[in-house]
């Protein structure tokens, strides 16, 4: 289907609906102006039964006093009837004025996103070539001066372990940066919510244990499958549990949850940590953007990447009770097909 073809199938049934709306402001007038008319027949039958007379020269006139009320209401109704459509019709094309708005401006942000992207990715693949190749010479170097040491050497192995956890760390980075600047190549298939859970907690249990948290997981009953890539949706999930065990105290909960919201699947991981300010809940998804002193910014840009990916989206809370909450809404499996 061509442009011009879809902009006329969609332009076709807005055409209708304004004609319809059209007919129907002229069919309010009318009604207005009705009811005008019946509202004078009606005052002049009351006031005759309350003992009111219309003569003139002796002639009863009460219906032609009732025609003159009826046409003066009339009037009055068709004149008050056009001026609610007018009024109506102002609200409607400011409303429409609104959402054109709103839509141009999701459109410029969605083409400077991808224009960011597409730089990002240029950007990526020029450090992937320029910068890894020479990490793991520095890397070898550093592991090999670090056999040769001395046992009581301790402050030329320190050195040499320093060099190598910074390698790894920027090797992290590089990896990150490609991983977001890369299109995603999805999988999906149907699966169940509880498989995902199973996979992101198998993922995190060692992270998990290691600083003592519980997590509470709870599943509504009868949850639909989703249709999504699994291994990318417990990606998504094993990082938003790190970064709660992350915030979180020894000791402390976490929580798993999933339920269903109208059509659509909520999965979400929750904390009992300081939570997210809500000046910062709009900029966390950004690319590059992060409150830690070591992170790259980029865990939360890429899972919203993913979930938007699979026609969903991702926010952030606050959780009752304290702590953050972040939220993935994806269409059900179910829903899908219907749409499809």
């Amino acid at each position: 289907m061509t442009s011009n073809e879809r902009f006329e199938a969609t332009s076709a049934p807005q055409a209708r609906g304004l004609s319809s709306m059209q007919r129907g402001r002229i069919s309010r007038r009318w009604w207005w102006a009705v009811g005008g008319v019946l509202a004078g027949f009606f005052d002049t039958a009351m006031m005759s039964k309350l003992g009111f007379t219309f003569e003139a020269n002796g002639y009863d006139v009460t219906l032609l006093v009732g025609c003159y009320f009826g046409v003066s209401f009339a009037v009055l109704g068709f004149l008050l009837g056009r001026e609610y459509e007018w009024r109506r019709r102002d609200q409607e094309t400011t409303a429409l004025l609104e959402s054109q708005v709103e839509a141009i401006n999701a459109a410029r942000a969605r083409l400077v996103q991808s224009e960011k992207l597409a730089a990002l990715g240029q950007l990526a693949t020029a450090i992937a070539h320029e910068v890894r190749n020479p990490l793991g010479v520095i890397r070898s170097a550093a592991q090999g001066v670090s056999e040769t040491l001395r046992v009581e050497d301790t402050d030329g192995r320190r050195a040499c372990s320093f060099i190598l956890t910074e390698i790894d760390r920027l090797n992290n980075v590089i990896s990150s940066l490609l991983a977001f600047a890369r299109p995603l190549r999805l999988a999906p298939r149907q699966v169940a919510v509880g498989q995902v859970f199973d996979a992101a907690l198998m993922l995190a249990r060692e992270e998990l244990s290691g600083k003592g948290l519980r997590v509470s997981r709870r599943e509504a009953a009868d949850l639909p499958s989703v249709r999504a890539d699994p291994d990318l949706l417990s990606q998504v999930l094993l990082g938003l549990l790190a970064n709660a065990a992350d915030v979180t105290s020894p000791g402390g909960e976490l929580f798993l949850e999933a339920r269903r919201v109208d059509s659509a699947i909520e999965l979400a991981v929750a904390d009992t940590g300081p939570g997210v300010p809500a000046d910062l809940r709009a900029r966390i998804f950004e690319p590059f953007f992060t409150t830690r002193e070591r992170g790259t910014g980029l865990g939360l840009a890429i899972a919203r990447q993913i979930v938007e990916a699979h026609g969903g989206r991702i926010d952030v809370g606050e959780r009752s009770g304290g702590g953050a909450r972040f939220a993935i809404r994806l269409p059900s499996a179910v829903a899908q097909e219907i749409a499809a």
